[in-house]
């Protein structure tokens, strides 16, 4: 594909986090898109972490799954943060749960012995009525490429109205701080100017599920090619996240570019801040 010339290179950070535990999960029952249970709990104090954890990360959207459980989730983060309590949040079907048909509301165990009744291994598998993983990363991928449309546009209008220099200019007190411990190399810093510190134009949360977001992760990897932490290994990368695990990405777009946008992967299924909570508060993991 052709740069125009026209074509300036921004970045967005996008932060994604699973939501909080369920009673479902804690009896691990399979949930989907039919069964719509609320948050326990567990659920709200783990959210109440990932809040305090990303309390000093200034949001500009903030998208959740319109599914109950993820709702909770992204208001009660929301709800913690220092800059942006009154932030408007955006529902989307897009980033729903993957969806298992007759399986919803029942074991887990049940899902697995279908899958080996009908010579499958899970999550590979797809029960009648379900979706298939590819149908699923295929609702991750076009909603990516609905937040990557989205970065160019506000992009577009920030220059239209401000210009580059005044995008360019912010107060300390503005700069986003990315707690990450895990994975982490040197957030807020850019080998492109040398170390400098520097003030991203946006950072975008979206909450999601954890069958869904191991979908999306794949995509990014094998499709995108993302660039993964050096010390992530090949089981933290195929693991669903922790509930209210909480992934960060650097997205590098061009605006009026067709190129496919460069992402690296600063920290995945990040979970430090559940410590204080309890270690009851990490929930199982299930497909």
């Amino acid at each position: 594909m052709v740069k125009s010339s026209n074509a300036s290179v921004f970045e967005r950070r996008l932060c994604c986090t699973v939501l909080g535990e369920t009673r479902y999960n804690k009896d691990k029952i399979l949930q989907g898109q039919g069964v719509d249970e609320p948050l326990s709990a567990t659920g709200f104090k783990q959210a109440d972490a990932a809040g305090l954890f990303l309390s000093n990360v200034k949001f500009t959207h903030v998208f959740s799954s319109d599914l109950l459980r993820a709702k909770q989730t992204a208001a009660t983060i929301i709800g913690k943060n220092k800059f942006c309590k009154d932030l408007e949040i955006k529902y989307d079907a897009r980033l729903r749960e993957r969806k298992y048909g007759v399986a919803e509301g029942r074991p887990l165990t049940d899902l697995k012995a279908m899958a080996k009744a009908a010579g499958e291994q899970c999550p590979a598998f797809t029960p009648s009525g379900g979706e298939t993983l590819d149908e699923v990363r295929e609702r991750a991928k076009d909603f990516f490429e609905f937040l990557c449309q989205l970065a160019v546009e506000v992009e577009q209008k920030e220059r239209e109205m401000h210009g580059a220099a005044s995008r360019s200019s912010g107060t300390s007190e503005e700069q986003s701080v990315f707690p990450w411990t895990n994975h982490c190399s040197q957030p807020g810093l850019s080998s492109d100017n040398g170390g400098a510190s520097k003030v991203l134009d946006a950072n975008i949360l979206v909450v999601s599920h954890g069958a869904y977001m191991r979908n999306w992760i794949g995509y990014f990897v094998s499709d995108l090619k993302c660039t993964l932490p050096a010390n992530l290994t090949k089981s933290q990368l195929s693991s669903v996240s922790p509930n209210t695990g909480v992934s960060h990405f650097i997205i590098k777009l061009q605006n009026g570019s067709r190129l496919e946008p460069e992402i690296r992967c600063v920290c995945l299924n990040q979970d430090s801040h559940l410590v204080d909570v309890g270690a009851e508060c990490v929930a199982q993991k299930v497909f």
